[in-house]
């Protein structure tokens, strides 16, 4: 089985790009339009290693609430933060997150999620 991106974002076809990038880096990919149905694929799917987020989403919460979230209840799971609206400040970024502008050099955002795939191969599997 290989390694899980799950990848959140609103607009579908920005998802549909992202999705790419992930499969590109060698991930199977899982897609939510929002933080609920992220949550739900946490819950429910084991095997995710990195989630990928955009900042601006409706819903219950928004990107960067959603890798709080994550960080607190699947702490193994590598975080990707990104936005073309705002640019969040060090300390609004969960411990470990990195964050990506849009548009994303497509490059460098493989490369690092082959790094964090790599680094959370290390961590045990966060289980629903």
């Amino acid at each position: 089985m290989r390694d899980i991106v799950l990848v959140v974002d609103d607009e579908p076809l920005v998802r549909m790009l992202a999705v790419e990038v992930a499969q590109e880096a060698g991930f199977e990919v899982l897609e939510a339009s929002n933080a609920d149905e992220a949550v739900i694929l946490l819950e429910t799917v084991p095997g995710i290693r990195i989630l990928m987020t955009d900042v601006d989403m409706p819903g219950s919460m928004d990107g960067l609430k959603l890798a709080a979230a994550v960080r607190d209840r699947w702490p193994p799971v590598e975080i990707i933060v990104v936005s073309g609206m705002q640019r969040p400040r060090i300390h609004e970024l969960p411990e470990r997150a990195i964050f990506f502008d849009k548009p994303y050099d497509i490059a460098k955002m493989v490369m690092q999620l082959q790094k964090m795939g790599a680094v959370a191969r290390e961590a045990p599997i966060s289980l629903p």
